[in-house]
Parts: C-alpha cells; sequence; structure tokens
C-alpha cells in the first residue's frame, strides 16, 4: 500500500503566488523522483482551537495563512529512495527554490496508508 507524507505550514498570505511557484517547482521535482501524488491546499476555513489546531500547530500569525499538503509515494522504500533524491536536487537548494515561509515551523511526517476508499 501507498505511503504518504503529509505537512502543514504557515505562509505569509502575502506570499501566496511566490508559495504556489515554490510548490511547483518541488511537485515536479518529487515526481520525477517517484512519488506518485503531490496535493497542496490553501487555507480557507481553519478554526483556532482551544488546546489544539493547525494554525496552534504552525504558531500561525494574523498575516499567514495554513498550508495543508501531502505527496504519495508507491511504498515506504520508494519515498525513502526518492526523498534522498529530492534532497540532492538542486532545484530543491534554498539558493534555487527558497521557501517562502519559516520551515522552523513546519510540521510533517510520514504516515502508512491503513485504509483508501
Amino acid at each position: 500500500m501507498s505511503y504518504i507524507d503529509g505537512f502543514v505550514a504557515a505562509v505569509p498570505t502575502a506570499h501566496k503566488a511566490k508559495y504556489l511557484e515554490h510548490a511547483k517547482i518541488a511537485a515536479k521535482c518529487f515526481k520525477e523522483h517517484g512519488a506518485i501524488k503531490v496535493t497542496e491546499c490553501w487555507g480557507e476555513d481553519i478554526p483556532e482551537g482551544e488546546i489544539t489546531s493547525f494554525p496552534m500547530a504552525v504558531k500561525c500569525k494574523p498575516d499567514e495563512t495554513v498550508v495543508f499538503g501531502l505527496i504519495e509515494w508507491p511504498s515506504k522504500d520508494a519515498r525513502n529512495a526518492g526523498m534522498q533524491k529530492v534532497m540532492e536536487d538542486e532545484r530543491m537548494s534554498s539558493e534555487s527554490n527558497p521557501m517562502p515561509f519559516d520551515g522552523k515551523r513546519l510540521v510533517y511526517g510520514g504516515f502508512e496508508v491503513m485504509f483508501d476508499e
């Protein structure tokens, strides 16, 4: 079964176009290195929580928007091999494709798909 990398970030709202450009370059790179699908979502209806929430998780500021994304891989092994290639790819260097957000507040992880219908 496939393997998913998921992430949540806070992106300056004014940088939406820059983020989309960054994401398109990254998606092409991920797919060339084995990803099946890359999905990027710009927050639209993201409630503030009292104990936990997406905005709280990434310390979202008033002038930022929560972004949610996922990368689908054929397997965890394919993800591990592909991710290594992505990190070595010049298109993903901070000089070639700088992140238009604070990467220190990025929340991410890898997930085994238990069910997909």
